[in-house]
């Protein structure tokens, strides 16, 4: 189970030494025709983001390793990638990578590329029920693939006494190594963002 951040601060640093650390980031993106106001909170989601990050590394130890999900490529090329996924984002992965942090290839391109794929296409809609359970089948066991590798890539390269962070879209369903410890990083400008897209949606279909 994932620590609270409030739980953190009351545990001293020697509690984890020697230990695996991993920082869940949840991933919040922005598109270019975004309103001003939910810019306005994924900005300061990011800024929150940044300070809890700082105070985990403070308190617990500093990032040692970059994990972000889509990325199949490690280093300089990776950072390129998520610079055009997400610029915020990428201005935390890059400080930590100054810092001497890695950035590692996260994910395996084919089963990458397969989810999305089988993501697309339940986005699409089915007439048929019998198709839309089979694409839905599809789904489900390309995804458990996919996060068993990013789990695999997480156990083979975070080592003992080190502290790796975790870019990852909300909902994934990665299991972690039972031996790494999990902080989940949810400062409140994410409840805010949450708030923010129930709102949208109940006007929506208001008006619709």
């Amino acid at each position: 189970m994932a620590e609270q951040l409030g739980k953190v601060e009351r545990l001293d640093v020697e509690h984890f030494a020697g230990k695996r650390k991993l920082y869940l980031i949840p991933l919040i993106f922005c598109g270019k025709e975004a309103p001003a106001e939910y810019v306005e909170k994924f900005n300061l989601y990011w800024e929150q983001v940044s300070q809890h990050i700082a105070n985990l590394e403070l308190k617990i130890g500093k990032v040692n390793h970059v994990y972000h999900e889509s990325i199949v490529l490690a280093g300089e090329n990776g950072l390129k990638v998520i610079e055009k996924l997400n610029p915020t984002c990428y201005q935390i992965a890059k400080d930590k990578c100054q810092s001497g942090a890695v950035l590692e290839a996260t994910e395996d391109k084919e089963l990458a590329e397969e989810g999305m794929d089988w993501e697309r296409c339940l986005l699409m809609g089915f007439i048929s029920q019998k198709v839309a359970k089979m694409v839905s089948e599809f789904y489900i066991e390309a995804s458990r693939k996919r996060y068993e590798h990013i789990a695999q890539r997480i156990d083979e390269t975070l080592k003992d006494n080190e502290a790796g962070i975790l870019f990852i879209r909300e909902g994934h369903m990665v299991q972690f190594p039972p031996d790494i410890e999990v902080f989940s990083v949810a400062p409140p400008a994410l409840d805010e963002i949450h708030r923010w897209q129930r709102e949208q949606v109940t006007e929506k279909r208001e008006e619709s």
